[in-house]
């Protein structure tokens, strides 16, 4: 299944997201430090459901446990990675480098989501390890979100644990990406992790390619928090002549943030 990106509202809102793709495809996720590999990330091969099913069994064993221990962090934290790598092997990567997320795979993402929640709930000193595995998944899950507000919460999400890398293991890496994924919810933030990425380069060309990059960045997420002002005004105004403009401004089955780095749901 792949999401229908055609009329109305909906291409304004897609114009502006493939105004995103357009900066991210001339970046490296992280970005000033190397090149990144997507496969390596996501493990992904095609997909494979013998691999998955290693993953899920693991976290039905440790689901069992949890049933008595439900508030253990190092369980919850292996519950976290092993949803993940559920989800990383049931994503396809097209010749083309374009990302399709499976069903299966967006579902094990939502429980990985669930289970991080829960991690952070239990532990006051989060792994960081962990978090630079589960910021770049929520990214994928608010590329498939149907709202603006879904898509924020998701977003929030995955700068919240980029930022536990960022202060845990501070790098002109971790602190850029920080930046990046902050400009599309927590400007403030995103200018402070900015700040933070210059102060680790030592020539001006360095911090002047940080700002080149991070300033495009800021451009189309500035864009987008446009569009979903308006998509939220057409809502209200919706709403009073008695109709219904869709969950937070965004028609069904909307992606606020479909194609942010090139992935799709497929089947």
């Amino acid at each position: 299944m792949l999401f229908d990106l055609r009329g109305g509202r909906r291409g304004k809102v897609v114009k502006v997201v493939y105004a995103v793709l357009a900066v991210l495809m001339g970046l490296s996720l992280f970005l000033v430090v190397g090149g990144f590999n997507l496969a390596e990330l996501f493990n992904s091969n095609g997909g494979s459901g013998d691999a998955a099913k290693v993953y899920e069994e693991e976290a039905e064993r440790i689901e069992a446990k949890l049933v008595k221990e439900p508030a253990e962090p190092q369980l919850l934290s292996a519950l976290t990675r092993a949803q993940i790598n559920a989800g990383n092997v049931q994503v396809s990567v097209e010749p083309n480098g374009e990302r399709q997320i499976s069903v299966d795979a967006a579902q094990e993402y939502q429980k990985a989501y669930q289970s991080w929640s829960e991690y952070l709930k239990a532990t006051d000193q989060p792994d960081s390890g962990l978090a630079l595995l589960v910021a770049p998944m929520l990214m994928q899950l608010a590329e498939l979100s149907t709202t603006y507000a879904q898509a924020d919460s998701r977003v929030e999400s995955a700068s919240q644990a980029q930022q536990i890398v960022a202060e845990q293991r501070p790098s002109v890496n971790s602190w850029t990406t920080l930046a990046f994924y902050s400009f599309f919810t927590d400007p403030e933030l995103a200018e402070k992790a900015r700040a933070e990425a210059k102060k680790l380069v030592n020539s001006k060309s360095e911090r002047e390619a940080i700002d080149k990059q991070l300033d495009e960045i800021k451009k189309n997420a500035d864009s987008y928090r446009k569009e979903k002002a308006k998509a939220e005004k057409a809502e209200k105004e919706a709403a009073k002549a008695g109709g219904s403009a869709g969950g937070a401004g965004v028609p069904s089955g909307e992606n606020p943030f479909g194609g942010l780095s090139g992935g799709g749901l497929g089947e």
